[in-house]
């Protein structure tokens, strides 16, 4: 159990609601819900008076475990273990509202990526349509003029929500780059989040992984009925469709995952891994911004947006293989 769970249990125990636990505390009962619930953490002199009142140690009360702890001070003030310099604490609260802030923003920021994903049908249906057998139903000026400015107005609202919710994790952005260490009862009560959240957002993750395998599926049986018309267009549009819904879940469950992962220090963001990120971070951002500089100049000279989408595909297999030669150079990387 931790702190929260404890607190709760022992007022129970006692038959005391928390109005009652307030009063003998001096303090407010929003107070004592929010420890309950894990929104807030007692101050240190608040949790000798609760060892007072229950009748238990501060160890118990501060281990997230039902054993007797052998230091309270080493879980109430965490320490920088020898060698790795100085470590920011980061309060409960400041990790709720990390977590809080994430997800509300990560359906957004998703969405911003998903926006830019689907950027293009609109001009390669136009182009479809000024190019159809029997006749054109559009030309090819309409075309242009109807397909890019959606290109620009979808890629435009992407980059509005990269912007306006991304900019909110700025102040956060410690996390990913120093080591951290949760005040005491902040470890159990994140862990306690991400075990609750951990089903559904592998299901997401699942979901947005069949999503993009699929996607193929209507770009060869578009391409099969009819290989140089709008069948192989439309089919395209639909793998985007398709590969945008997947990302859409990937992103949205991988950046609350990854909230986890940056408080608890794990996975990605260990204090190992973030080393990395410091030489990493800028030569991905040069290589992502190159390829998508590429992306658009080889889209905009040939017009062939039905083919040059095979850059993505093609960056994301070399930038792996750009981060396993590094790694081969540093082994700190």
């Amino acid at each position: 159990m931790i702190l929260s769970e404890k607190i709760s249990e022992l007022r129970k125990k006692n038959g005391w609601s928390q109005e009652a636990l307030a009063e003998q505390l001096g303090v407010s009962r929003q107070s004592v819900s929010k420890w309950e619930s894990g929104a807030s953490i007692p101050d240190l002199d608040k949790i000798l008076r609760l060892s007072e009142v229950f009748g238990v140690s501060t160890d118990y009360l501060l281990k997230d475990d039902t054993a007797p702890a052998a230091s309270p001070i080493q879980e109430a003030v965490p320490l920088a273990q020898a060698g790795e310099g100085d470590v920011r604490v980061v309060s409960v609260e400041e990790a709720n509202a990390y977590l809080s802030l994430v997800a509300q923003g990560a359906g957004k920021i998703a969405l911003g990526v998903a926006l830019c994903i689907l950027s293009p049908i609109v001009l390669l249906l136009c182009v479809g349509l000024a190019g159809a057998e029997g006749g054109y139903v559009i030309s090819e000026t309409q075309a242009m003029g109807i397909g890019i400015p959606v290109v620009l107005l979808f890629v435009a609202a992407g980059v509005a929500l990269f912007f306006i919710y991304g900019r909110g994790l700025d102040e956060y952005e410690y996390l990913e780059k120093e080591p951290i260490e949760l005040a005491y009862g902040g470890v159990g009560i994140v862990r306690k989040q991400k075990d609750a959240r951990a089903a559904s957002l592998a299901v997401q993750l699942a979901v947005g992984i069949v999503l993009c395998i699929l996607a193929a599926v209507p770009l060869f049986i578009g391409a099969a009925l009819n290989e140089n018309g709008m069948g192989a267009l439309i089919g395209l549009s639909l793998l985007l469709v398709l590969i945008a819904c997947g990302v859409f879940a990937i992103v949205r469950s991988g950046m609350q995952r990854d909230a986890f992962d940056k408080l608890l220090e794990e996975g990605s963001y260990s204090r190992e891994k973030k080393g990395q990120k410091k030489i990493i971070g800028p030569i991905a951002q040069a290589y992502w911004c190159l390829a998508t500089a590429l992306y658009l100049l080889w889209s905009f000279i040939t017009d062939d947006w039905s083919f040059t989408w095979i850059v993505w595909p093609i960056a994301g297999v070399l930038f792996a293989a750009v981060m396993g030669i590094l790694a081969l150079f540093d082994k700190k990387i």
